[in-house]
């Protein structure tokens, strides 16, 4: 089993690095990057999936199957609000018919 200490330093660093790799990016590209990482999101359902199928599968608490369903419920608001975002982002540049 992989100690907590070193996942709560892979989780640090890969939000520092984060941070500091989103701030560079420039405001032009911030609609496509989000609908990038929209799509990536959607890793994110499986991993939650698979989670939580690991957890029922192994007769883990009930703790642990319950926050794996919230996994999979937060995970699908994200991808699915974050398209609606860009959605609407997008048709801010469309031309209005007449």
């Amino acid at each position: 089993m992989i100690h907590p200490l070193i996942l709560i330093s892979v989780f640090i660093v890969c939000t520092v690095l984060g941070y500091f790799i989103i701030r560079n990016v420039p405001s032009l590209l911030h609609t496509p990057l989000m609908s990038g990482m929209n799509a990536l999101s959607g890793v994110t359902i499986v991993g939650a999936i698979g989670a939580t199928g690991l957890a029922f599968l192994s007769g883990s608490g009930p703790l642990a199957q319950i926050v794996g369903g919230l996994a999979i419920a937060l995970a699908a608001v994200n991808v699915f609000g974050g398209f609606g975002v860009t959605h609407r982002m997008l048709m801010m540049f469309n031309k209005k018919k007449k």
